[in-house]
Order: structure tokens, then C-alpha cells, then sequence
């Protein structure tokens, strides 16, 4: 007879599994489980409660495209520990928007470990700051400038620099890149890369006339 896999959950296993699925959905606290590169697998209904969603509406969406970080220092700590796989509690700063509503607040993401998976996963907790909340803000003007960090990693983008060139080029990981450049398409409301120059080179951001690309200078108008 054949051995089972060691990945196979034994009675017990499974039945403890199943408590800790029927805890998680209950659990008042707003949690969320997600891959190593913050593709969540499942959210209970208190942290869905937080987009006024449904659990499953948030499942196969990213971390980063529903929460906007607001420390990179945090973020930067986060990335470092994922890649040296240590265990511990990442705090990170966040805002988000739900029913025309910005909101802020925190999350705790700690790397996990599932026996019967060898690929660990992040619990995400998260915290509103109800002080901050502000009712209807008006959206932010995507050409108001450049942070010194975007002003140096847009023009690269332009160039067609790779994650990993930009990432030497500018002392950053290749997710902190990556963090930088979704934000800005997220400014911008465009949904890739391309459509990030053209729009970048229409709102007046990078120097039409340059090349190699190059920011604007500060306080430039728009043709």
C-alpha cells in the first residue's frame, strides 16, 4: 500500500482546520489571508465590511490595489523580512476609499507558515483610525507633481528600464519599483505601464523635448 503524502491532512488536521475557518469568519477582528506577493486568498466578513463588500468580492484581488501605503520606510521593512523569511509583525500605515469615503488606518501583516504547505502565507489584520475618516474627498489632480522618488523612477519607466535596472538605478527593491510605479498608475487612472508614459507625457509630468526621459521641471504647464 502506498504512503501517504506527507501534504495529505490526517482526521485531526482537517478538523482543526475547519474550527480555524469557522473562527476566522466569525472572528469581530477584520483579517485577511494572502500570498507572499499580496494576492488574497480569503477575507473574513469584518475586514470585507471595510470596502462595504461581500468576503468573496475581495478574493484573487491585491493588497496594493485596495490599500494605498502611506510610509514606505514600513513598507521597505515588510518587503526586507519577506525576503529574508523572518517571523514577526509588520505594522504598515494605509489608506483606502469605501462608499466615497477615505479612510486610514493600519495593518499588521505576519508571515505564517501552513504544514501542510511549504510556501508561507501573510494574516493581515486591519485597523481604521475612525478619527481620520473624510467624507467625499475630491479626487487628487494626477499633475500636481512629482515626489522626488516618482520623479526618478517615471523617467526610467519611459526609457523601458526593467524592474530590476530601476531598482539599482534608484537604491529601491524591485516591489518597491513596483509599489511606486502602481501608485502612480493608480493617480493617473490608467491600468499599465504604456498607458502610464502617454498619460504622464500628456498631463505635463516628463519633458517632451528630452531625451533620455526626464521629470518635468516643477511648476511646468501643460501644453
Amino acid at each position: 500500500m502506498a504512503q501517504p503524502s506527507r501534504h495529505a491532512p490526517d482526521g485531526a488536521a482537517a478538523a482543526w482546520r475547519s474550527r480555524f475557518v469557522s473562527l476566522f469568519d466569525r472572528a469581530p477582528v477584520a483579517l485577511a489571508i494572502s500570498d507572499a506577493y499580496g494576492l488574497i486568498l480569503g477575507a473574513n466578513p469584518a475586514f470585507a465590511s471595510a470596502w462595504q463588500l461581500q468576503p468573496g468580492k475581495l478574493e484573487g484581488r491585491r493588497l496594493l490595489d485596495i490599500l494605498t501605503p502611506t510610509n514606505e520606510r514600513q513598507l521597505q521593512r515588510l518587503d526586507e523580512a519577506l525576503r529574508s523569511r523572518r517571523r514577526s509583525r509588520y505594522p504598515v500605515e494605509v489608506t483606502w476609499r469605501a462608499g466615497g469615503t477615505a479612510r486610514h488606518g493600519r495593518v499588521t501583516v505576519e508571515p505564517v507558515s501552513d504544514p501542510l504547505d511549504d510556501i508561507p502565507r501573510l494574516l493581515v489584520s486591519l485597523t481604521e483610525e475612525t478619527g481620520q475618516a473624510t467624507p467625499d474627498l475630491p479626487p487628487q489632480d494626477p499633475a500636481n507633481g512629482l515626489s522626488p522618488q516618482e520623479a526618478r523612477i517615471l523617467p526610467l519607466v519611459a526609457a523601458g528600464a526593467s524592474g530590476s535596472a530601476i531598482a539599482r538605478e534608484v537604491g529601491l527593491t524591485v516591489d518597491g519599483v513596483n509599489y511606486h510605479v502602481t501608485r502612480l498608475c493608480r493617480r493617473l487612472d490608467v491600468p499599465n505601464r504604456p498607458a502610464l508614459i502617454a498619460r504622464a507625457y500628456v498631463l505635463g509630468l516628463l519633458d517632451p523635448a528630452a531625451w533620455p526621459p526626464r521629470a518635468a521641471p516643477a511648476g511646468s504647464e501643460r501644453p
